[in-house]
């Protein structure tokens, strides 16, 4: 019989839920345990670890965010923020057991839905009469060993794109902390100006801390100013790009190739086999950018319980419920939106 519980803040039970994680070829950075610390400090949400045991072993983890405001509503992720992380289990009977505790804990607790986030198709998830979005891919690249093997696979034109930024005088650094502030200025303008709420300092750096070696930041510069950023994170071979930037100004130096191929370098480098550009929607520009580099789409099936039925939440930029908010947002001064940004976006999955 399996049964579920909740893991105990005991870091015995954590080494052995993320022993677990490591077995499992399915498994990704975000089904650790050290993301119920890293979002509790990033947020001040405090996520519930769910874990399935029989017969003593763990045979399936899901980790859940209850959110709830005024705004936005109440529901629970798997996980919120990041685009994949839902249910890992050993097999059907494991996931089950963990979509029933979802869903009782949802009903307690008077949620309207549950939204889990995978990385490729769940089966179980799926016959367990869960509605699914498959609308978004995540793009991924096969790395060769070298950097040169990678330099010479690019077409001609994309060589040229990646060389236009250094001849006008930008440079690349790859870093920790150090940079931080740097790339949070970058990330704030750009989201001010793509009318969306910005993260807080403070989210980045728990991510940073929490993750130590396995995260690192790549500013580029253009005459000492920061320009373009992004903050990449490492798991089992596979180097991340879950945030990256540019200031709109600069542009026209093309300050997103120098920061992609410093990146692309750098996971090379460190042994990475995979790089995963993020999430993107098949058909517009950021998935054309991405297969420029020849990165091919994995689906991302996002999986839902609904309490009372009816359509899929579309809590996204691209409602256009929201469209008047997003203006509104965009004409706010930037010290505005770095203040109030993160007061929302902490309610934003």
């Amino acid at each position: 019989m399996t049964s579920v519980d909740e893991l105990p803040p005991d870091l015995a039970a954590e080494a052995r839920w993320d022993a677990f994680v490591d077995g499992r070829p399915d498994a990704g950075l975000y089904h650790r345990s050290v993301f119920r610390r890293l979002i509790q400090d990033a947020t001040g949400h405090p996520p519930q670890l769910l874990r399935a045991t029989r017969g003593g072993a763990l045979v399936g983890v899901l980790s859940l965010v209850h959110m709830r405001s005024p705004l936005f509503g109440n529901a629970f992720y798997g996980l919120p923020y990041f685009n994949h992380g839902g249910v890992l289990a050993a097999d059907d009977d494991a996931t089950r057991a963990l979509l029933d505790a979802a869903v009782n804990r949802a009903r307690w607790l008077g949620a309207t839905h549950i939204e889990l986030r995978h990385l490729g198709p769940r089966p179980g998830v799926t016959a367990h009469g869960w509605a699914e979005k498959t609308h978004k891919v995540e793009m991924m690249l096969d790395l060769p060993e070298t950097p040169a093997a990678l330099w010479q696979a690019f077409k001609p034109k994309l060589r040229a794109q990646i060389r236009r930024p250094r001849k006008a005088g930008l440079y690349a650094r790859v870093g920790g902390l150090e940079l931080l502030d740097a790339f949070h200025d970058v990330f704030a303008r750009n989201m001010r100006d793509l009318g969306t709420p910005v993260y807080g300092l403070g989210f980045f750096e728990a991510f940073l801390r929490h993750l130590h070696d396995r995260a690192r930041v790549c500013v580029v510069y253009r005459a000492g100013v920061p320009v373009g950023a992004g903050i990449v994170a490492s798991d089992r071979g596979v180097l991340e790009i879950p945030w990256a930037s540019t200031v709109r100004e600069a542009n026209v130096d093309s300050p997103n190739m120098l920061l992609y191929w410093t990146l692309l370098e750098h996971a090379v480098e460190t042994g990475h086999r995979r790089f995963d550009f993020g999430r993107s929607t098949p058909g517009e520009g950021t998935f054309d950018f991405k297969r420029q580099w020849g990165a091919d789409p994995v689906p991302l099936h996002w999986h839902y319980w609904l309490r009372d039925g009816g359509p899929l939440p579309e809590l996204n930029p691209g409602n256009p419920k929201y469209a008047l908010a997003i203006r509104a947002w965009q004409n706010l001064p930037l010290p505005v939106t770095r203040w109030l940004g993160p007061r929302i976006v902490k309610h934003l999955p």
